[in-house]
């Protein structure tokens, strides 16, 4: 395969790089890298996937990951706004850890909390924690989370960025069969604009949308 169009933009694409076991795709319009998905992994491959991830709500590191999400949520939120945890996976360490310190939040995975009447409400934050890398189809996503949230409500994501100065080829976080996606700076800054998202700070440790 020597195009594919962008799952985020539905721009034409071309090859990027060509590795042992999947061909990427450069998108010309949102720059997003997209994994050939002929490769993509079947429901059930993908949930095997990710049965094998150590995701102990109690780890210290596990809840040190996430501190960064915490940390802004407590300073821009309170006990009486509703949350999402949009892809909370098979242990839902922000929802334990906020649920603990008596927020309302709600968790949402399409492998192992698929309550999908909990995406019929609006939500005034959303937490999107090492989820997006993994959207199939992330203009779908990124418009059922904008849609999501109330007005002057945030959307909290946490992923690897891709940048310039990255040897993709040796980068070591393509190589988890289930990331097919991969965002920069100019990604967000489209993901901002088409969803018409107010605005977008792009930290180190953490990207904010506003709504």
């Amino acid at each position: 395969m020597e195009r594919v169009v962008c799952t985020l933009c539905n721009t034409l694409t071309g090859v990027y790089i060509v590795t042992k076991k999947r061909t990427f795709f450069l998108c010309p319009e949102c720059k997003g890298i997209i994994a050939d998905p002929t490769h993509f992994l079947t429901p059930k491959e993908e949930k095997e996937r990710y049965l094998l991830h150590q995701n102990d709500v109690n780890d210290p590191g596990y809840q040190n990951f996430v501190s960064p999400i915490i940390k802004e949520i407590r300073k821009d939120f309170n006990t009486n706004h509703a949350g999402l945890d949009f892809g909370s996976g098979s242990g839902p360490v922000v929802t334990s850890l906020l649920t603990k310190q008596g927020y309302t939040i709600t968790a949402y995975d399409p492998f192992f909390d698929p309550n999908a009447p909990v995406l019929l409400r609006k939500y005034d934050y959303i937490v999107c924690c090492e989820v997006m890398e993994h959207f199939y189809n992330p203009n779908k996503e990124f418009s059922t989370l904008a849609s999501l949230l109330v007005t002057g409500g945030k959307l909290y994501c946490k992923t690897v960025l891709y940048q310039n100065y990255i040897d993709f080829s040796s980068w070591w976080y393509k190589n988890d069969p289930t990331h097919v996606f991969f965002y920069n700076r100019d990604t967000l800054i489209w993901i901002k604009n088409e969803f018409q998202f107010t605005a977008l700070e792009i930290r180190e440790d953490l990207i904010i949308f506003n709504k």
